[in-house]
């Protein structure tokens, strides 16, 4: 008697096991699903990731310097006229 009770919790475990590794396969491939949804209907709004913003932000502050510098160059040169 006590294997068949040690067989039904050996089965019921792994069924557990089992159920729990198929959800998370299925939580990821619905969290997956979902951020393809999201990219494209952001794309599709004309908005960008965060890494693409963060990119562009970064090349106008390099832009802003740049023009910052310029500016003082080009005062300079007017001052030694």
């Amino acid at each position: 008697m006590s294997d068949a009770k040690n067989k039904i919790l050996d089965d019921l475990t792994g069924l557990a096991t089992g159920l729990g590794i198929a959800a998370q396969g299925v939580r990821d491939e619905v969290e997956q699903a979902v951020r393809a949804r999201v990219d494209a209907i952001l794309s599709e709004n004309g908005m960008v990731s965060r890494e693409e913003f963060e990119a562009v932000r970064a090349m106008a502050v390099a832009a802003r310097e740049e023009n910052a510098a310029l500016r003082a160059e080009i005062d300079a040169l007017k001052k030694q006229k």
